[in-house]
């Protein structure tokens, strides 16, 4: 009787699911990951006090912008109404000059919705800036905090 020698297989490592499995992996930290942008700026914002502003007697001239971006302009002689504009830069040009004239000693006050187009404002901005006011500030609501229980 004649025993064949068993031969012996080379034995192996497929290298070829343990890559795949790394790039899977790879892969999913990658997309995982949430990167933040920091910026390179590191900014203090200003803070107001309570305390009641001195009234100033210069001529205010009063820009209020609605969230669609609408203009109404209310002069230093207008006492009750103002007069309503569309979105249109050339027309609130001219209601700016026809309601503050090249006069620059005027304060003007934009008064804009909180969901007004930033376009809107630096339209308004950059009107009352080419006819010279340089007196130019926001009007903001101030807000209340309640002290909540201890």
């Amino acid at each position: 009787m004649k025993f064949s020698d068993r031969e012996e297989d080379d034995v192996q490592i497929n290298l070829t699911p343990l890559i795949d499995v790394v790039f899977l992996l790879l892969i999913f930290f990658m997309v995982s990951t949430t990167f933040s942008k920091e910026s390179e700026l590191r900014i203090q914002l200003p803070e107001s006090s309570d305390e009641p502003v001195e009234e100033r007697r210069n001529p205010v001239l009063e820009v209020e912008i609605s969230a669609e971006g609408a203009y109404a302009v209310k002069g230093p002689g207008d006492e009750s109404a103002k007069r309503l504009l569309g979105t249109d830069r050339e027309t609130l040009y001219r209601a700016l000059v026809s309601a503050g004239g090249k006069q620059t000693d005027l304060i003007t006050i934009i008064r804009a919705d909180r969901q007004t187009p930033h376009v809107s404002v630096v339209r308004a901005l950059d009107i009352a800036r080419r006819l010279g006011h340089t007196d130019i500030t926001f009007a903001t609501q101030q807000v209340v905090e309640e002290e909540t229980g201890p």
